[in-house]
């Protein structure tokens, strides 16, 4: 990769890492590191930590579970990717400027550029060596359940999300995410451990990172179909760029409801208002599973009032507008059939 490298590889922990807050791991580890850590079973647990800068939850949980093994051998070895420092040094998602962490794995619809030949080369190293399985930590900004994303409906992915949470999200898109790309490799499941500063989930994910480091293997067979609520993501909600947009009626584009966050994982019957619009041109943008616009088979506006037109579930609304602006609204998910 030459002069694209844009990230260490490490052997042991630095100094300090065990203390250190995400705006100050730049102190430490001035960009991206790939921490590599012995353990007495291979082949490794990967844990990829900040791939968002504003969502801690992943170094807590690996602070948590490396001090519970200070001064003793791993039960297995660990690999660690330390991702944006530079935008959790500023509390961001991500720099202006940057691409999303998570959207430039392999399979990415990113252009080429230095961050998407880092990712390609870390899972090229990982694919040598091979992995036990993969686990990516996030928060999010609005009010969710913990909740474990997998991209694939093997049994061994079902297991890995289980052994997190009862609900489980199946996506295929965005694409150039880590969990899809690693899903190649071995079993591989995003963590969503609600809003960032929560200790609730930074517990939670340190104690699936405790049980993957003691696990021997993943049972034979599926899970059973009343120990998991299956989902699976229909579209992608976004705001164009040229809408303005608010949480107060200000006269913007579109005025969504200030309390839309409350409507994550809920059932919504059609007919269900999101808010007014106050341009026909309004209209959130759908993007389905397989990249096609379904805008109008989800939403319409009528009287100047935007409205659900038939029966989804949302995931990650929001009230944050600098994530809107740099992802999406939210997801819609149905319930799906097993």
């Amino acid at each position: 990769m030459g002069d694209l490298v844009l990230y260490d590889t490490l052997y042991a922990l630095p100094d300090g890492f065990l203390d250190t807050t995400a705006q100050d791991l730049h102190q430490l580890l001035p960009r991206p590191a790939l921490i590599h850590l012995s353990g007495r079973q291979q082949p490794a647990l990967f844990v990829s930590i900040l791939l968002h800068g504003n969502e801690a939850a992943g170094l807590k949980a690996i602070q948590t579970v490396l001090r519970q093994y200070a001064g003793q051998s791993l039960p297995r070895s660990l690999v660690i990717f330390c991702g944006n420092v530079s935008a959790a040094r500023a509390g961001l998602r991500r720099l202006d400027g940057q691409p999303d962490y998570n959207r430039i794995w392999p399979g990415t619809e990113q252009p080429a550029c230095a961050e998407t030949a880092m990712a390609q080369d870390i899972v090229t190293q990982l694919q040598t060596s091979g992995l036990f399985a993969s686990i990516d930590i996030h928060n999010n900004t609005g009010l969710n359940p913990h909740y474990g994303c997998i991209n694939k409906l093997d049994s061994d992915f079902l297991h890995l999300a289980a052994l997190f949470s009862r609900t489980v999200v199946y996506f295929r898109r965005p694409l150039g995410v880590q969990s899809m790309a690693l899903a190649e490799l071995c079993p591989a499941v995003t963590l969503e451990c609600g809003k960032a500063g929560c200790p609730e989930g930074e517990a939670h994910a340190a104690q699936l990172i405790t049980a993957l480091l003691n696990l021997q293997r993943f049972p034979d067979h599926p899970p059973a179909t009343q120990d998991l609520d299956l989902f699976h993501t229909v579209g992608i909600v976004k705001i164009a760029d040229d809408v303005s947009f608010a949480f107060a009626d200000d006269g913007s584009d579109l005025c969504l409801d200030p309390a839309i966050d409350h409507l994550n994982f809920c059932e919504l019957d059609a007919g269900t208002r999101f808010g007014r619009a106050n341009s026909v041109d309004a209209l959130p943008l759908v993007i389905s599973e397989d990249g096609n616009n379904v805008s109008h088979d989800y939403f319409a506006i009528r009287d100047g009032e935007l409205y659900l037109t038939r029966q989804a579930m949302p995931s990650m609304l929001t009230l944050d507008q600098r994530v809107i602006r740099q992802d999406c609204l939210c997801y819609l998910m149905e319930r799906y059939p097993r």
